[in-house]
């Protein structure tokens, strides 16, 4: 995997990965900062897991979403000290042990993100079915 990132004005610059694809990220916040974006990266990896997880348990499932609360510490570097991540999913006959294992999994074993933050900022998850 490759990427570069180039500066275009002020504190903003373009990224593009090598497959293509765009995105800018703005350090003053007039676009999607780099940490929202690692806030987003966390919901979006994990997400991907818990459907999938779901998918492969015939679970059926309607909506996912993940909503995050995060906080950072007070002085620089600002870095995440903890995230929680809530996932909120719909269908028919959900299965709450198949869901709790799909976070499990996702938390602890799949979602790359998670995992690469897990030795400094503490983690926490919570489900509903609606």
């Amino acid at each position: 995997m490759q990427a570069i990132v180039n500066w275009t004005e002020d504190l903003s610059f373009q990224c593009k990965t090598d497959t293509g694809k765009t995105l800018t990220l703005d350090g003053n916040g007039t676009d999607l900062t780099p940490m929202e974006a690692v806030l987003l990266s966390v919901g979006a990896c994990s997400s991907v897991d818990v459907v999938e997880i779901m998918k492969k348990a015939r679970q059926p499932l309607i909506e996912c979403s993940c909503r995050l609360t995060a906080k950072r510490a007070d002085d620089a570097p600002r870095v995440f000290t903890d995230i929680h991540a809530t996932y909120i999913v719909k269908g028919d006959d959900i299965n709450e042990k198949h869901l709790k294992r799909a976070v499990a999994l996702s938390t602890e074993k799949y979602c790359s993100v998670m995992l690469m933050l897990n030795a400094k900022v503490n983690i926490t998850t919570y489900y509903v079915i609606e």
